[in-house]
């Protein structure tokens, strides 16, 4: 069977089966973020120049779910190690610390078709990285990160998964210096002025930096990041669990040391996996029995407890694109998502090129 038809008879099944989620259509908020991590195909070190035919075939979904629209409006390509680039380092698989493989070629394929592009720095791999780059000069890398948003013309997410001492003080500092070269559109016009950080599944892990966000970039009076993403937990959640997960950060941990305060939910995305281990996930393939599905409802619906005024959080985002690990599967043919992510873009009419977001 062709991606085509796979598309077609499952955003059938989609399209019948979001209104049984419970929630009313006038009553929901539209999704407006809805993108994939993407790790090239050599587990996220992006550390050659891919071909661009051999690229399209392996990622074609991510620009076609199958009718020409593409299955996402955001691709976050995974990772940049902070250290290298703070260094500037030039080696086999970088350039002037970047990975060669993260190329003007590959971020205009994604933007001559509407879908906007970010780079991650960092990733669990590199959390000591971040460390000695935080404490080697947190200004100069932020200037750095900002400098080549600029020169690719892609927005930034923070990825730094300390959990037990983040050093905050060097994180303040990059986003300091970022925001100086690139300060916060509410518009969303400019590219490079998109500046995210991923928190984790719920509030329980990487606490430090969560409530550190929460409580001073992350406010709908004085935003400084965009949003964030709730990371994927340690395996993919049933819709019960990730909805537990996402609750925590609505309402906050106020009996935590500093307290973690409630997160607007115009301020944060649900995130799921799509290739996971040895697994196909219906989250990449079957939209009626996936995750996603399950929770479109709740993630279009979740009503602010303590910050933000507007309901529902702003999407969705998907752990990975492509080759997230050695072993693993891959989202390549014939394991392509348009039936799952690309028949969920329809199904929750998702807009491309994503619109200014919600800011309540």
């Amino acid at each position: 069977m062709t991606r085509f038809s796979v598309a077609a008879s499952l955003l059938a099944l989609a399209v019948t089966a979001l209104p049984a989620q419970g929630a009313t259509a006038a009553a929901a908020a539209p999704v407006q973020v809805y993108g994939a991590w993407h790790c090239s195909d050599d587990a996220c070190t992006w550390a050659k120049v891919r071909d661009p035919a051999a690229f399209d075939a392996a990622n074609h979904w991510l620009v076609d779910r199958g009718d020409g629209r593409p299955s996402v409006n955001v691709v976050v390509l995974s990772f940049v190690n902070p250290l290298r680039l703070l260094n500037g380092t030039t080696d086999a698989g970088n350039a002037a610390g970047v990975p060669v493989g993260m190329n003007q070629q590959v971020v205009d394929y994604f933007t001559a078709h509407g879908v906007r592009v970010m780079l991650s720095i960092g990733g669990i791999t590199y959390t000591g990285d971040w460390d000695t780059a935080l404490a080697q000069n947190g200004t100069l890398l932020g200037q750095k990160a900002a400098a080549l948003a600029s020169r690719l013309g892609v927005g930034i997410e923070i990825d730094y998964e300390n959990s037990s001492s983040p050093n905050l003080t060097g994180l303040q500092a990059f986003v300091d210096a970022y925001r100086a070269a690139h300060p916060y559109d509410a518009s969303g016009a400019d590219p490079t002025a998109r500046l995210t950080i991923d928190v984790a599944a719920g509030d329980r892990w990487l606490s430090g930096i969560d409530q550190y966000a929460t409580a001073h970039w992350l406010t709908t009076a004085n935003p400084v990041l965009d949003y964030a993403n709730a990371m994927v937990p340690n395996k993919q959640p049933n819709a019960s669990t990730a909805i537990a997960n996402w609750q925590e950060h609505l309402d906050g941990k106020p009996t935590y040391s500093p307290a973690i305060p409630p997160l607007a939910p115009a301020k944060f995305t649900g995130s799921l996996y799509i290739a996971e281990g040895s697994q196909v996930r219906p989250e990449c393939t079957n939209f009626a029995s996936s995750v996603q599905q399950a929770t479109g409802s709740w993630v279009r619906s979740a009503a602010p407890n303590g910050a933000g005024t507007t309901t529902g959080l702003l999407g969705f985002m998907f752990w990975a694109a492509e080759k997230p690990s050695t072993r693993g599967v891959t989202t390549a043919p014939p394991n392509s998502c348009e039936g799952g992510v690309g028949a969920g873009a329809t199904a929750f009419d998702v807009p491309v090129p994503m619109p200014p977001l919600r800011q309540g």
